[in-house]
């Protein structure tokens, strides 16, 4: 008998992503959306859909999405992003898989990366493999502030077919995330001590690594095989790090109120 499969997704206003990312997983046997206070038409979206919609406060990203998670009834689960689309050939690959008994617990999913539009095949943003699909129970979210990760406690495989990333369609809002993830992430260095205190460790960590790391992903590999997304992306990636190195240092200085 074939395995059933549930797909986790969280939500807060997406109802610009949401509609592509249900229709891709039409394959799944059900679809389970935790939505955190959405005002625009993101509840409609799913109610329409036939989704099972839960209504929970934000409780962070890992844990909002292990809610998701624990809320699925099937043998195995893909977790999602709302911007997230299923390929073609990704889910030809999941239903085939799952007919049979899979041989391994957990698996990784390559994922291409859209910028303004563009998908990003250098640079580092390629293949970005992410572990998604899982048998229910064998893997979770680590509670982190960002860039959440999922860790499973079995041997994880790898799949061919890609998740689409949707993430950045437009300039003010990758600058608003990048904004918002910057200054979580300077929170996070300010706990681990590092506010770049010394003018060389300033020096370092706000000019020296930001450059660094556009020269490294921009031409060594390759990201300028991008054309003008790829020069922008990797700029503005350059200018998050820069930003929160700042921000904890800005926030370690004597004297100065944290938010």
């Amino acid at each position: 008998m074939p395995n059933t499969l549930s797909v986790a997704i969280v939500t807060l206003n997406e109802a610009a992503n949401l509609p592509r990312t249900l229709a891709s997983v039409r394959f799944a046997n059900e679809v389970v959306v935790v939505d955190s206070g959405s005002t625009d038409a993101t509840v409609e979206i799913v109610e329409q859909s036939g989704a099972r919609l839960f209504e929970e406060p934000w409780k962070g990203f890992a844990r909002q999405k292990n809610a998701a998670i624990a809320h699925t009834t099937g043998d195995w689960v893909l977790s999602l992003d709302a911007d997230e689309e299923v390929s073609d050939a990704l889910a030809q690959e999941i239903d085939a898989l799952l007919a049979d008994e899979p041989a391994l617990g957990a698996y990784r999913i390559p994922r291409l990366n859209h910028f303004l539009g563009r998908p990003l095949r250098h640079g580092g943003y390629w293949p970005d493999p992410k572990l998604r699909l899982f048998r229910r129970g064998a893997a979770r979210f680590e509670d982190r502030p960002v860039h959440e990760t999922m860790r499973a406690d079995c041997a994880v495989g790898q799949l061919n077919g890609c998740l689409i990333h949707h993430c950045y369609p437009t300039l003010d809002e990758y600058i608003e995330h990048m904004n918002r993830y910057s200054h979580t992430s300077a929170e996070m260095l300010v706990t681990a001590g590092r506010t770049s205190r010394s003018l060389p460790a300033f020096l370092g960590n706000a000019l020296v690594n930001p450059a660094a790391t556009f020269l490294y992903n921009y031409f060594f590999r390759l990201g300028f095989l991008d054309g003008r997304e790829g020069l922008l992306q990797h700029l503005n990636h350059a200018i998050y790090i820069h930003w929160k190195f700042v921000k904890a240092w800005q926030a370690g200085r004597p004297g100065t109120a944290r938010s």
